[in-house]
C-alpha cells in the first residue's frame, strides 16, 4: 500500500527545436514578480551547457507582496491581489494574456530525502526499460504523509557497484542502481500557493523549490559540477541548495530573512517598519568600519510626524543591530549543512542570491562563517531584463524560465488519478484533472 501524498503538477519538457512563450511567477514574502519570456532554441553556451533555449523577457511586472509570512501564504485574498497586479503589469507590457505559470516555493519547510534502488538488468545490456524500472523502484519508497513532492531527480546511477555512471543506457552489467533525490514541502503550503494562483484564473504548470530555481539561473556549469552551495536570501526565508556533480543534491530552508533584519532595526531604534527598511537599504551594513561612530543618521520615532525633528544616531548603532542577526542566519545555514552532511559537497564555494543578499558586508560575513569563496549570484544568460531586475533579487524568478529546459531530468511515474483535494468551486474541481494525488 503506497502512502498517499501530494504531487504538484508536472511540466512537459520543451521541444529543442521550437520557440515558445513562457510565464513564471516568483511569489515571495516581500515581492511578487511575473516574467513573460520568449524561449528560442539556442546554440549551447560554453558556460551554461545545460540550457537548450535562450530566454528573452518580453513582459515583467513586480509588486510588493502581501499575505505571506516566511514564504507561506497567511492571507489568501491579499496574496491573490498582489499576484493579479504583477501578472497584469507583465501582460500589459508583453501584450499577451497569461494562461498558466510556473511558480516557486520558498516556504513550507523545504526538505530533501534520498532513496536508493537496485534492479537486475534483464538482458545483460541496460535498456530504457531497465532505467525506468530502477527509477520506479526508487520512487516507490513513498514520502512522509503531509508532504508534497516538488522534484524527483536521479543524481547518479551505478552498474555492478561501479558508481557515478551518468547514463547507463547501452552499457553491459547485471545490477543497475540509482540514487534519487526527492525534494518535498508541506502539502498544505504548496496547495495554498497553487490555490492563490488558481483564484487568479491561471493554471499552475509546475512548482519549483526556490533554491533550485536560484541555482539554475545564477550558477555556471563548472560550479554545479565542482560543488557549490546556493543561499537564496529573501525577505521571509533563507533557502539553501547544494549542487554537486552537476545535480541538485540537497535543499533546506529557514524561515528567517531580510524582513527580520528590518524588524530588528524598527524595534531597536523604535521607528516605523518603512523607515527601518530605508535605513537598512541606505546605511545598513553587516560590517563595522572606523567611520561608523562619526557618521550620523536621522531616525524618526514611531509616533512622530514627519515635521518633527528626527533623532540622530551614529551609524555604528545601526550596524550593531544588523550584524548579529545576519551572523545568526549565516551560522544557521552553516550548521544545517554540517548536520545534513552536505557541507563537504558544497566544495567551500558559496553563491548568495535573493534581495537580502544585497546587504553591504554580507559576503564578508559569509566568507568568515562558511570559510569559503563567496560571490553574489545574478541571473545569467537572459535577455531583455531591465537594469533594475539584473540583480540577485531576480535570480529565482529567472531560474523559473530555465527550469523547463532541465525538467526532462525529473522522474515521475503518475499512478492513479484524482484531484489533489476538492477545495472550492466547481470550476476549480473541473480543472483539477491535471493534478495527481497517488503519485508513487
Amino acid at each position: 500500500m503506497h502512502s498517499q501524498h501530494g504531487l504538484t503538477p508536472r511540466l512537459k519538457p520543451l521541444s529543442a527545436r521550437r520557440s515558445t512563450t513562457l510565464s513564471v511567477l516568483d511569489i515571495g514574502t516581500s515581492k511578487v514578480v511575473c516574467l513573460i519570456a520568449e524561449l528560442q532554441p539556442a546554440e549551447a553556451l560554453s558556460t551554461l551547457r545545460g540550457r537548450t533555449h535562450l530566454a528573452r523577457i518580453i513582459g515583467i511586472g513586480h509588486q510588493r507582496s502581501l499575505g505571506l509570512k516566511g514564504g507561506a501564504i497567511v492571507d489568501l485574498a491579499a496574496a491573490e491581489g498582489a499576484i493579479r497586479q504583477a501578472v497584469h503589469a507583465a501582460e500589459r507590457m508583453a501584450k499577451v494574456e497569461v494562461q498558466s505559470v510556473i511558480v516557486n516555493m520558498s516556504g513550507g519547510r523545504l526538505a530533501s530525502q534520498h532513496f536508493q534502488a537496485r534492479v537486475n538488468v534483464r538482458s545483460g545490456t541496460v535498456t530504457g526499460s531497465d532505467v525506468e524500472r530502477v527509477l520506479e523502484t526508487a520512487s516507490a519508497h513513498g514520502v512522509s504523509p503531509g508532504r508534497a513532492v516538488l522534484h524527483a531527480l536521479p543524481t547518479g546511477y551505478a552498474l555492478d557497484g561501479q558508481g557515478a555512471v551518468i547514463d547507463p543506457s547501452g552499457m553491459i552489467g547485471e545490477a543497475l542502481g540509482v540514487d534519487l533525490h526527492v525534494v518535498t514541502s508541506e502539502l498544505a503550503a504548496a496547495r495554498n500557493v497553487m490555490l492563490a494562483v488558481e483564484h487568479c484564473h491561471l493554471g499552475v504548470e509546475a512548482v519549483i523549490a526556490t533554491p533550485y530555481a536560484a541555482g539554475l539561473s545564477a550558477l555556471v556549469d563548472d560550479e554545479a559540477e565542482m560543488g557549490v552551495c546556493v543561499v537564496d536570501m529573501g525577505g521571509g526565508t533563507t533557502s539553501v541548495g547544494v549542487f554537486s556533480g552537476g545535480h541538485l543534491v540537497h535543499v533546506d530552508a529557514l524561515a528567517v530573512g531580510g524582513h527580520h533584519v528590518t524588524m530588528d532595526i524598527a524595534r531597536g531604534l523604535s521607528t516605523r517598519m518603512a523607515a527601518a527598511e530605508r535605513l537598512k537599504t541606505l546605511y545598513g551594513s553587516a560590517l563595522s568600519t572606523p567611520s561608523d561612530d562619526r557618521d550620523m543618521i536621522a531616525v524618526h520615532g514611531v509616533g512622530e510626524d514627519e515635521g518633527e525633528a528626527p533623532a540622530h544616531i551614529p551609524r555604528s548603532q545601526l550596524v550593531r543591530i544588523i550584524k548579529p542577526r545576519v551572523e545568526e542566519v549565516v551560522e544557521l545555514v552553516r550548521d544545517r549543512l554540517r548536520d545534513a552532511g552536505f557541507a563537504a559537497q558544497a566544495g567551500r564555494r558559496v553563491v548568495l542570491t535573493g534581495g537580502a543578499s544585497q546587504l553591504v558586508g554580507l559576503p564578508e560575513v559569509a566568507r568568515r562563517v562558511l570559510q569559503g569563496q563567496v560571490r553574489i549570484g545574478r541571473p545569467l544568460g537572459i535577455r531583455g531584463l531591465p537594469e533594475a531586475a539584473k540583480g540577485p533579487a531576480f535570480s529565482a524568478a529567472v531560474g523559473l524560465l530555465v527550469y523547463p529546459q532541465v525538467a526532462h531530468a525529473e522522474h515521475f511515474e503518475p499512478r492513479g488519478h484524482g484531484a489533489f483535494a476538492a477545495t472550492g468551486s466547481d470550476r476549480y474541481i473541473s480543472r483539477v484533472g491535471r493534478w495527481i494525488r497517488d503519485s508513487f
